[in-house]
C-alpha cells in the first residue's frame, strides 16, 4: 500500500486531524476516521469525494480494484483549486498491482507467488524515490508483520496495517502486536462486515442489530454505530468510514468530532 506526498502523481486523502510535521502519517494521538474510497460509480465518486473534503476528510483510502482512482484524483486536484486544502494535508492511499485479478486461459485466479520480502523492497524503492510518503500493509497477520520487521537490511517498517476490525472481530492480539512495534492498526468494516453472500452467512443477525450493542446504545442516547466508533478511537485504531451517501458522511464527520472532543477534554 502506498500513501502518496505532495511529491506524487495522484493526489487525493489524509487524516482528520492535522499531524505535527515531525510526525508520520498516523502518529498524531493515533486518534482518527477516515474515508474510505468504496467502489462506487464513477459519477458518484468524484462528487462524493468533493463533498467529504469539504466537511473535513483528509484520509482517502482508495484502489485500483474500485476503477475509481482516476475521479478521486479529479476531486483532490478540484478543491486543492479552489483553495479548500492545500497538497501537503492531503494523503491518499491505494494499492498498487497490474492486474486487478490476474486468471490464466482457463479464467482461473493465479495465486502470487513473490515472496513478500522482495515487495517490501520494491515498495521501500517507491519510497526513496519520492513517489510515496509512507509504506504500509493490509491484512497482515501477527507473522507475516514479524517476517517483514526482521527482514534483513529493513529500510522502513510498516507505518500501519489495515485489517477488518469491528467488535465480532476485535482484533486484540494484532492490535497489541501493533502497537508494540509502533505499527497504527486501521480498521475497514468498523460497523461490521459486508453482508454479501460472498463474505458472510447473511442467516446472521446485522452487527449493528445486536441486542447488547443497541442496549448501550440507548443507554447513552446514542447510535449504535456511534458507539462502535468510539470503542476504536479509544482502543487506539484508525477508522475508516465508508460511504457515498452525503448525509451519512456529514452525520459521521460531526458524530465523530463531539466524540473526539469529548475524548481529549476527558484525556487531558
Amino acid at each position: 500500500m502506498l500513501e502518496q506526498n505532495s511529491e506524487g502523481c495522484v493526489q487525493t486523502g489524509s487524516t482528520l486531524w492535522r499531524r505535527k510535521k515531525s510526525q508520520s502519517a498516523y502518529s498524531e494521538e493515533q486518534q482518527t476516521m477516515d474515508l474510505k474510497g468504496q467502489k462506487t460509480a464513477k459519477s458518484e465518486s468524484q462528487e462524493v469525494t468533493q463533498f467529504a473534503i469539504e466537511v473535513v476528510f483528509r484520509h482517502i483510502d482508495c484502489a485500483r480494484v474500485y476503477q475509481n482512482e482516476e475521479q478521486v484524483g479529479q476531486a483532490i486536484r478540484s478543491k486543492i483549486a479552489d483553495g479548500t486544502v492545500k497538497r501537503e494535508d492531503i494523503f491518499y492511499t491505494s494499492k498498487p498491482g497490474e492486474e486487478l485479478y490476474p486468471k490464466d486461459e482457463n479464467g482461473k485466479l493465479i495465486p502470487d507467488s513473490v515472496d513478500l520480502c522482495r515487495t517490501w523492497e520494491a515498495l521501500e524503492k517507491c519510497k526513496d524515490a519520492g513517489l510515496t510518503k509512507s509504506i504500509r500493509v493490509s491484512n497482515f497477520n501477527h507473522k507475516q508483520l514479524e517476517n517483514t520487521l526482521n527482514k534483513p537490511g529493513l529500510k522502513y517498517k510498516p507505518v500501519c496495517n489495515q485489517v477488518e476490525c469491528h467488535p465480532y472481530l476485535n482484533q486484540r492480539k494484532l492490535l497489541d502486536f501493533c502497537k508494540s512495534h509502533d505499527i497504527v492498526l486501521v480498521a475497514y468494516a468498523a460497523l461490521g462486515s459486508q453482508r454479501l453472500k460472498e463474505w458472510v452467512n447473511l442467516n446472521l443477525p446485522v452487527f449493528l442489530e445486536d441486542l447488547v450493542l443497541c442496549a448501550i446504545a440507548k443507554k447513552y442516547k446514542q447510535t449504535p454505530a456511534l458507539v462502535v466508533l468510539h470503542y476504536q478511537i479509544q482502543r487506539g485504531v484508525v477508522v475508516l468510514a465508508k460511504s457515498y451517501k452525503k448525509k451519512q458522511i456529514k452525520e459521521n464527520v460531526q458524530a465523530m468530532l463531539c466524540v473526539l472532543t469529548r475524548y481529549y477534554t476527558l484525556s487531558d
